[in-house]
């Protein structure tokens, strides 16, 4: 089959799930098992497609599994104890409720430095909702913000893994990158938010209801500050010190693979755990299974639908619809343009981020020099041209997309119409930025 077909059936599977989802109102999961079925058999009918779906499937669930099953077990228990509620007090008796959106996007940002954003959004997720619900302000804004602010940073810095190997790839000075990279994010996402204020001022949107976030009626007295912030501070703080660790390589030393260990997101999320545990009141064993059980239902649908999402996004990636109109963008010579473009078509394509600069990257090595852009400082703005391509766009081929919506509690269609096109505007921001910048640095 010519790459010109299976461009257009690729075209087409993504605007049907849309479709399924956002009009028809079909389930997720089913949308995306009977379109990634009918893509890959299109395409791919000498392959084992049910092999291809399963790995999908599996090595998404393997990625994101344990972290969704435990930042929701956190959430449920900032909830039920009214941790959730005194740190939004906290946070608005030092901002003003007009400020929510923002002051959530800040701690958003900071957080999202050294951990994932999926992971971010997870373990802020309870304190989004209990900010919507307090100051009624419309939870696609806030979850917008939230996911946008965690979403800038995951592209753009070397702390996270499609960056690093991007940069390696290139050979890119990382303490560079990780300057600029952050510098760089911060236009983004000050574009998103002021995009996403826009698509959601006038809407009906609802923000989260209280009757969800068990406010205030269901305990006698909220715990202290301090020990609400532990569970979703120590996490964040194990992650950052480990992702350090693994940047300096302190793992041959003792301490180091301690604190690489332990900064490990599934075994920082379990320490948060341990720690939103004691702030029960009541911890007999029938209220932790409880907690647990509660949990664990709230995690399955997520689960199911985040890995199809991963699974639609392997048939795509085997089509080899990404990698061939990356090349074919490459021919056209102009400059910057090029790694972004081609990161733009491999992210929109296949819905990793990472896999889409990490791919970007090998694809355009070799090019550099025609373009240009073979000098420390062309490899370094090469780079942030692609993280900048990365972020766009988002949709349902991301599992990062997925989390928003069913952590948000909010429609897939709404996700696309808010969050999805604050992408977009997010990443060519980004690029702009940069191509500016580059006039004076290249």
């Amino acid at each position: 089959m010519s790459i010109e077909a299976i461009s257009t059936l690729v075209i087409l599977s993504i605007a049907f799930i849309i479709l399924l989802t956002s009009v028809w109102k079909l389930n997720a999961f089913i949308a995306l098992f009977l379109v990634s079925l009918f893509l890959a058999f299109a395409v791919m009918p000498e392959k084992n497609v049910i092999t291809l779906m399963k790995e999908g499937f599996g090595s998404t669930m393997a990625s994101i599994g344990f972290l969704i099953i435990l930042g929701t077990i956190i959430a449920i228990l900032l909830d039920k104890t009214g941790a959730a509620i005194t740190i939004a007090n906290y946070i608005l008796s030092k901002t003003g409720e007009r400020n929510a959106a923002a002051a959530l996007g800040i701690t958003g940002f900071i957080a999202g430095l050294p951990i994932f954003c999926d992971s971010g959004f997870i373990i802020l997720s309870g304190l989004s909702k209990s900010f919507s619900a307090k100051t009624k302000i419309a939870m696609p804004f806030i979850a917008g913000v939230l996911g946008c602010s965690l979403y800038s940073v995951h592209c753009l810095v070397p702390t996270h893994p499609g960056a690093l190997a991007a940069a390696g790839i290139l050979d890119v000075n990382i303490g560079n990158l990780v300057i600029l990279g952050t510098l760089f994010a911060i236009p983004g996402f000050l574009a998103s938010y002021f995009w996403i204020k826009l698509m959601t001022n006038g809407k009906s949107y609802s923000p989260a209801r209280e009757n969800e976030i068990s406010l205030s009626k269901l305990f006698e007295s909220n715990p202290s500050v301090a020990s609400s912030l532990l569970p979703i501070v120590v996490p964040l703080f194990l992650i950052t010190i480990g992702s350090l660790a693994t940047i300096m390589d302190l793992s041959s030393s003792t301490f180091g693979k301690v604190f690489v260990f332990i900064g490990q997101p599934v075994i920082a999320l379990l320490i948060g755990v341990v720690l939103a545990m004691l702030l029960l009141k009541n911890k007999n064993i029938k209220t932790i299974n409880s907690i647990f059980e509660t949990a664990i239902e709230k995690a399955g649908p997520i689960l199911i639908i985040i890995a199809a999402g991963g699974m639609f996004g392997m048939i795509i990636k085997e089509t080899g619809f990404g990698t061939a109109a990356g090349i074919a963008l490459s021919k056209t010579g102009l400059g910057l343009v090029i790694p972004f473009g081609i990161a733009v078509i491999l992210k929109t394509a296949q819905g990793s981020s990472t896999v889409a600069i990490i791919t970007a990257a090998s694809i355009v090595v070799s090019m550099l020099p025609s373009l240009g852009l073979d000098s420390e400082s062309g490899k370094l703005f090469t780079m942030l041209a692609m993280g900048a391509g990365s972020m766009m766009v988002s949709h349902a081929n991301d599992a990062y997309f997925w989390v928003i919506t069913k952590f948000s509690d909010i429609h897939a269609d709404v996700t696309l119409r808010v969050f999805s096109t604050a992408t977009a505007i997010m990443g060519v921001a980004v690029f702009i930025c940069v191509w500016i910048a580059s006039f004076f640095f290249l």
